[in-house]
């Protein structure tokens, strides 16, 4: 089966490569933004699922990959900040606090209509860093495109003292461990594929 990524997200491409299995990656045209009351986990898990099911009807026999993320530090949900001033903001209101972020995944199956889901929390813990800091790094990293303002997998790992998860792949926005167990589960073991 034809594999294909819900998402234009940079980041969500590298990582599925990782994975060797040749896929396309499609703008999947969702309204991201959180409703009223509700959770973390269910904003981005309704997301993921979302995302797949917008490009179902054009890959009626693909499975499907939908992904989103949502950040939570102190009750209030973090998104991308969208430029500079705005990621000065995020930093500074993290700086020396804990953040937790919720990635959630779904592997759509288009041609049975079944859908697996899952959410991956991530538990990080920022660095007491200086105003100085936020500056020289944005200006150099330019994460304005990243929930949290802070790109793990290059040089915002300054900017965090430690983080937990049972995949560190889901900080970066593709829980990896979880998306080859839901492959699996359809058929396609990584492990053994050859195109």
């Amino acid at each position: 089966m034809q594999l294909v990524l819900a998402s234009t997200s940079p980041y969500r491409r590298e990582l599925l490569a990782r994975l060797g299995v040749p896929f396309e990656a499609v703008a999947p045209e969702v309204n991201e933004t959180p409703r009223a009351g509700e959770s973390p986990d269910a904003t981005a898990q309704r997301l993921a699922l979302s995302k797949a099911r917008a490009v179902a009807s054009r890959f009626p026999d693909a499975l499907i990959i939908g992904s989103d993320q949502v950040a939570l530090l102190e009750g209030r949900q973090l998104g991308k900040p969208g430029d500079f001033n705005s990621a000065v903001a995020q930093l500074k209101s993290m700086r020396g606090k804990a953040l937790e972020f919720h990635t959630a995944l779904t592997l759509l199956n288009a041609r049975t209509g079944h859908a697996q889901t899952a959410v991956v929390p991530v538990r990080l813990v920022m660095r007491a860093y200086t105003d100085a800091q936020i500056e020289a790094y944005l200006k150099k990293d330019r994460p304005y495109n990243c929930c949290g303002s802070a790109k793990s997998e290059s040089l915002g790992i300054a900017l965090i003292a430690r983080y937990e998860t049972e995949d560190p792949n889901a900080l970066v926005g593709l829980p990896l461990i979880k998306l080859t167990e839901m492959l699996a589960n359809e058929g396609l073991d990584v492990l053994t594929y050859t195109a």
